[in-house]
């Protein structure tokens, strides 16, 4: 039985919050293997997100934590909650829960009984289950090929809002992140394969929400030009004793 800290990043869901978190606490309710924590990083929310996630640690004490972040970002959201956290995995989904649900075991489990040291899901897999309309799906499946051959990523999807890191793992690749917004997500895959981490790649059953935040063009941009930049930068590495995989 592993602790686990399950980050939930949300910036202006004042609209589906509750719902999301009593639909996975619910889930959670029936999965007593881990101890299970959510924690919704409030991230620069300008509604009332923050006021709702409070409301939410109120009613739910032992199982809910609300944090504020007020700078914009998911990066920057999930550096704070995975640093500050003390549990022994430490993991995030998307608020919209467009991942479905029965795959947390799969990203959890591997990591809690130390067979590997991050976990992700992805939606380009063959055997992944994916609805979502055409613009989405080529400018994932064009990204995913730039990722392949521009920065040598062996990932089939490095940007579903589905991963799940060890805690050492975490407290040393984490900080050699540099990106603070969507490009986090891939930096930390690029940064963990090549210091030869454990990667486990989890195909999911993964629904589009149709009211997404995310803005596909500007988000492959800037994916774009982090990519150059690490190319032109290299890959950082963690200090001597930071907790690598053959520590």
């Amino acid at each position: 039985m592993a602790n686990v800290d399950l980050v939930i990043p949300v910036y202006n869901e004042e609209a589906i919050l509750e719902q999301s978190v009593v639909t996975t606490l619910d889930f959670l309710d029936h999965h007593p293997e881990h101890r299970w924590r959510l924690v919704i990083a409030n991230n620069a929310s300008t509604d009332r997100t923050l006021e709702v996630a409070r409301q939410l640690e109120a009613r739910f004490p032992s199982h809910v934590v609300a944090q504020h972040i007020p700078v914009k970002g998911r990066g920057i959201a999930l550096r704070t909650a995975w640093l500050t956290s003390d549990a022994d995995v430490m993991a995030y989904m998307d608020v919209d829960l467009s991942t479905d649900l029965q795959h947390i075991r799969e990203l959890i489990d591997p990591i809690a009984d130390g067979r590997y040291d991050l976990s992700y899901g992805t939606r380009l897999h063959p055997r992944s289950q994916t609805r979502r309309g055409w613009k989405r799906e080529i400018t994932s499946r064009a990204y995913v090929f730039l990722l392949r051959y521009a920065a040598r990523l062996r990932v089939t999807d490095a940007q579903c809002g589905f991963k799940a890191i060890g805690r050492e793992a975490a407290r040393a690749l984490v900080p050699l992140v540099k990106d603070t917004g969507w490009f986090f997500d891939s930096e930390l895959l690029l940064i963990a394969q090549e210091n030869g981490y454990r990667l486990l790649e989890i195909p999911v059953r993964w629904i589009e929400d149709r009211d997404s935040r995310v803005r596909v063009l500007h988000t492959a941009v800037e994916d774009v030009k982090g990519i150059w930049r690490m190319r032109r930068g290299g890959i950082p590495r963690p200090a001597p004793g930071d907790g690598g995989p053959d520590a």
